[in-house]
């Protein structure tokens, strides 16, 4: 949450809602904007708790009737049937006057968090991303690419499923390649706008061992 913290901090425009299902991250979170100098941090990051992968989205976040709207603005853009009606939905979208729910939100970050949900529940999990993504918002992806030095280091007895492993503390951890992460987004309804391995070479200046890491970038927009 660290990183999200800081844009929170450096940009007022910004309010940004941070989810966890550890409540220890959340209290650090919590200790971050306590320690925080001036109120803007405080009124503009919000942590709360969640495994969105299981529970869903909170309904505070995009209420039933703004899913619906979101979804109906992407069938009228992408058939061009009515653009009145899209206009319209649009202006209801984002309307102030909503107290249900914030409305959705502009963009979703998935930093090293989709790799810790099991294979199996990885779409459902994207698919929350993408109902509470506004239309034309932005999912930004990274996580772990194939053959990363985590990877490698797993036992073969921590293998649980195709390039998917279980850590000690009982934790899932998966390794993405391009094709995988491109179909798992593409199948949910994101537009394709970046995705390509990011390879990092650095040296622990301790003991002066490199350590050869290999993520997956990623940037895909829900259609307007």
């Amino acid at each position: 949450m660290q990183h999200l913290f800081l844009c929170c901090s450096a940009n007022e425009s910004i309010t940004v809602y941070a989810c966890d299902c550890s409540s220890e991250a959340l209290e650090w979170a919590k200790e971050m904007i306590n320690a925080a100098d001036g109120i803007s941090a405080k009124n503009l990051f919000h942590p709360f708790q969640c495994d969105f992968s299981r529970s869903g989205v909170p309904k505070w976040l995009a209420c039933d009737t703004c899913r619906q709207i979101f979804s109906h603005t992407q069938h009228a853009c992408i058939s061009d049937i009515n653009k009145n009606r899209r206009r319209d939905l649009n202006d209801l979208t984002f309307s102030k006057e909503t107290s249900c729910c914030i409305g959705g939100v502009d963009f979703v970050t998935l930093i090293f968090t989709l790799s810790a949900i099991p294979l199996l529940e990885m779409p459902a999990a994207i698919a929350e991303c993408f109902f509470v993504l506004k239309p034309g918002g932005l999912l930004l992806f990274r996580d772990y690419g194939l053959y990363d030095m985590t990877m490698l280091r797993f036992e073969q007895e921590q293998r649980v499923g195709f390039r998917e492993y279980m850590r000690s503390d009982g934790t899932r951890s998966y390794f993405f390649c391009l094709d995988s992460v491109r179909n798992l987004f593409i199948g949910a309804g994101f537009t394709e706008l970046e995705l390509e391995y990011c390879c990092v070479k650095s040296v622990n200046r301790r003991n002066g061992k490199s350590m050869r890491r290999v993520w997956v970038h990623g940037k895909f927009q829900k259609p307007m």
